[in-house]
């Protein structure tokens, strides 16, 4: 393992302040020199500057001299050899880790990016990967960079805006992409350049104000999320109706109840393909509740009727436990 370069650093500086110190030292006591004399010969002997000696030199004096510039000469080598490498060698490392990170990145098909780091992105990024999702993080902030290579996140370092950026992330092969910039104009602009390369890949764009969002779904963002209005409303719906709020809280986010609200699209040729609700007797045979249903081109059915009949294609959004969720999901694929 290389010495850290700091230590090295140090080492140079007792060296050079040694060198300095002895020789001025040795002016005085063999030349005997004032301290000013001795110590500007020492220095331009160290620098090797080239000019004449301030006063006639003694043998001993010359003998001091040359051991002077051969040590001056050697320790500025050294420095130099010093910086030299650690440019060289960082420049390399980043290379190589930048190299190996794209290999990694360019083997995902079904992955999500995420277009910034900060808090939003952050917890995007837990949740999806929680659940078991790959995430490629895009991000031109060098401290929030290196953090990211600290945690063997995968990871990019550039501008998300940038369409060579996008396509280094595995856009083409990506399933769909987040953009949490703070610039609504940079979202609006990630939104477009992601929809005109991969027309199906799914979009969900962060947006500041009601007139950034209405730009964004015409750029051809799926989803349009505000946080300062879904704070707002949540706030709201704390002071008037906090049971719902317990409720949300407890079925989303408690882990000693292991409740979970999924969405899963009816299969064609599934056991639930052609089948009523009340034929189907979901809650009977797999624990779930089926809390809406989405048809396709059509609204959310909010509590389905028991008559109605499952279809592929439809989305079930349905509430339960981790057990519960996997039973049904084996009737519905």
């Amino acid at each position: 393992m290389h010495e850290p370069i700091y230590r090295k650093i140090i080492i140079v500086a007792l060296l050079l302040t040694g060198l300095i110190a002895g020789s001025t030292i040795s002016y005085i006591v063999i030349e005997g020199w004032s301290f000013f004399d001795a110590l500007y010969m020492t220095i331009i002997s160290v620098a090797t500057v080239g000019y004449g000696e301030i006063h006639n030199l003694s043998t001993a004096g010359r003998i001091v001299t040359m051991v002077i510039l051969v040590l001056g000469v050697g320790i500025f080598g050294y420095a130099i050899n010093i910086l030299t490498a650690a440019t060289v060698e960082g420049h390399l490392k980043e290379y190589w880790y930048r190299k190996k990170m794209q290999k990694n990145i360019s083997k995902l098909k079904g992955h999500y990016i995420i277009c910034g780091y900060g808090r939003i992105g952050k917890t995007i990024n837990e949740m999806l990967q929680d659940k078991g999702y790959q995430t490629v993080i895009l991000e031109n902030h060098q401290p929030t960079y290196e953090t990211l290579k600290q945690q063997g996140q995968l990871h990019l370092y550039g501008d998300a805006t940038q369409e060579d950026t996008l396509l280094a992330a595995g856009l083409k092969n990506a399933k769909g992409i987040v953009c949490v910039l703070q610039s609504d104009p940079d979202n609006v602009y990630i939104t477009l350049t992601a929809r005109g390369i991969n027309p199906p890949i799914m979009i969900i764009a962060r947006a500041s104000d009601k007139k950034a969002e209405k730009r964004l779904l015409q750029a051809g963002a799926t989803k349009v999320i505000s946080p300062y209005e879904i704070g707002a409303k949540r706030m709201a719906l704390a002071i008037l109706k906090p049971t719902v709020i317990d409720f949300l809280d407890l079925a989303m986010h408690s882990p000693e109840l292991d409740l979970n609200i999924e969405q899963v699209e009816i299969a064609p040729q599934s056991q639930l393909d052609g089948v009523s609700m009340i034929a189907a007797n979901l809650r009977q045979k797999t624990g779930v509740t089926v809390l809406a249903i989405h048809k396709i081109a059509q609204q959310m059915m909010i509590s389905p009727r028991p008559e109605h009949t499952l279809t592929s294609g439809d989305v079930l959004v349905v509430m339960g436990t981790e057990e519960n969720l996997n039973k049904f999901k084996t009737m519905a694929y």
